[in-house]
């Protein structure tokens, strides 16, 4: 009835020591990512990762599926990102908060302003942001977020803030929105509440609170991946906690308990 997928723990410079307990005892490392490794590898279409942030990410971009399949890749990268808690002064940066030119942006990556020209957003819990291909975007500190995506390991960064990593300027900015952007998805979501987050074009997410919406269980069809936002979840009588996540095909299967929550997602 269900597969329970490999969990990787990743340390990254920009993660925290402060896991909240319930992912797990992780001995005082900086932990910056957990994401479930599917058994389909690149040929899985979906990702799903939680981040924890210390620090500002790098500023950087994802291309359509065009563009990516024209560099090698077999897909672009959509992606979105639920708030699951958030420091006082928490933001996230999403496109700019100007229209731009590519020339300009490739003199601001290089001297360091175009941090000032990114959209910060403040954040709070429960803010939910659509991420689509071209938009220039970073994740700031004192976050800890789920985010659901295309799986291709295909990134683009403009700017990471003296650390000794690769940029990726002309690929980067040929696919960049150089403007602002808004994404008619964005909202703030009630933990209480069933609803469709996203409806294609490449993946479908709900999350699923109790009592189940039926509805949202009939719209879920191939492969589900299953990932609880608490504790309180169960699939065909077995226990899912957080920081967990499984695959089935039988949606009936779900059961939440009173208070909890979980995202849902397959592919469009």
């Amino acid at each position: 009835m269900l597969t329970r997928l490999e969990t990787i723990v990743v340390e990254k410079p920009w993660g925290r020591t402060d896991i909240p307990e319930a992912f797990g005892d992780f001995e005082g490392r900086r932990i910056g990512e957990i994401w479930f490794s599917n058994p389909a590898g690149d040929d899985a279409p979906i990702m799903v990762k939680f981040l924890f942030t210390s620090e500002r990410l790098s500023i950087q971009v994802h291309p359509d599926d065009a563009a990516a399949q024209a560099a090698g890749y077999p897909r672009g990268k959509e992606e979105c990102w639920l708030i699951l808690s958030a420091e006082p002064e928490a933001e996230l940066g999403v496109g700019l908060n100007r229209p731009s030119s590519r020339e300009e942006l490739h003199a601001a990556a290089l001297d360091g302003s175009i941090v000032d020209m990114i959209d910060w957003r403040p954040s709070k819990t429960d803010d939910f942001v659509y991420n689509r291909a071209g938009t220039i975007h970073a994740i700031g500190p004192g976050l800890t977020v789920v985010e659901v995506q295309q799986n291709v390991d295909c990134t683009y960064r403009l700017y990471d803030y003296g650390r000794p990593r690769e940029l990726h300027l002309d690929a980067g900015l040929k696919v960049s929105n150089p403007g602002p952007v808004h994404d008619p998805r964005d909202t703030v979501v009630d933990p209480a509440a069933n609803r469709m987050l996203v409806s294609g074009p490449h993946f479908h997410l709900a999350q699923l609170a109790e009592p189940i919406d039926p509805s949202l269980l009939e719209q879920a069809a191939g492969e589900l991946t299953f990932v609880p936002l608490s504790a309180g979840c169960s699939v065909a009588g077995e226990r899912v906690a957080l920081g967990e996540a499984v695959l089935l095909t039988d949606p009936s299967a779900i059961e939440i308990d009173r208070g909890g929550r979980a995202l849902l997602t397959w592919p469009a």
